[in-house]
């Protein structure tokens, strides 16, 4: 019994630390241990979407924010008496430097954006580490649910609708001069491709059309059998599909 009742002491006293909004040794290592594990598992995520930002630095992140929420509120604490320190000055520096990582999860792919959901990721984490350095350990466990469920579900459940449409540059080379894109524009409305706009190019003296079709797809589209039917509608030398939006 008298063991029981020291391991409840014990446990009781290291709960008490963990809570305290005064620094500890018990506190920090707890908070940095939590926000590694909460920063691990959105990475892992993004991990697995093929992303190049991973576990690795998403538990940096969250851990980085969470160590500057610590030493906001111990240097008040240490050095000038502030029980409850000010954490709000070195939080709002973290808000504004994570943007650089931000920056660096965005590909600009001429006229095609990627990474933005990544940097939105790390935005959220560093935010997660600041709510575990302060002791917001269920608000931010909660977040992390929340976080997971718009990765994983809300991507499941756009696929599933069909949501998202990206412009892309479709360029088709004809070998015969063509006037009449009727049937182009009913292949792409078949296939539930937004046909913007046409751009064409005529090589008289080599019998060639050139066409640039400017068009909103989603990354469902079925290609293979979309350039076959596409392919099928005149003798076609080449079809590709590509990002620049510029003619």
């Amino acid at each position: 019994m008298a063991f029981a009742g020291d391991l409840y002491h014990t446990f009781a006293s290291v709960l008490e630390d963990i809570n305290s909004i005064e620094v500890n040794t018990v506190s920090s290592v707890f908070k940095l241990a939590l926000s590694m594990v909460l920063g691990s598992i959105v990475g892992f995520e993004r991990k697995r979407k093929g992303q190049s930002a991973g576990l690795r630095t998403f538990a940096l992140i969250s851990m980085g924010a969470t160590l500057a929420m610590i030493l906001s509120v111990y240097v008040p604490q240490e050095y000038l008496g502030l029980k409850n320190g000010d954490p709000g000055r070195i939080a709002a520096q973290v808000i504004s430097g994570i943007g650089f990582l931000g920056a660096g999860a965005i590909i600009q792919m001429k006229g095609s954006v990627k990474g933005l959901t990544t940097a939105a990721g790390i935005w959220m984490v560093a935010t997660l580490g600041m709510a575990v350095g302060v002791g917001m350990y269920l608000l931010a466990i909660i977040a992390t649910a929340f976080i997971l469920f718009i990765l994983v579900q809300l991507e499941r459940i756009e696929h599933r609708i069909n949501m998202g449409s990206e412009s892309r540059i479709l360029r088709i080379r004809v070998n015969r001069i063509i006037t009449d894109m009727s049937a182009y524009r009913e292949v792409m409305k078949a296939d539930r491709v937004h046909l913007s706009n046409i751009y064409v190019e005529y090589d008289y003296e080599n019998d060639i059309t050139r066409l640039n079709l400017v068009i909103l797809i989603k990354d469902t589209t079925d290609l293979p059998t979309l350039f076959e039917k596409l392919r099928q509608i005149n003798p076609t030398a080449s079809i590709t599909l590509a990002n620049q939006v510029n003619i």
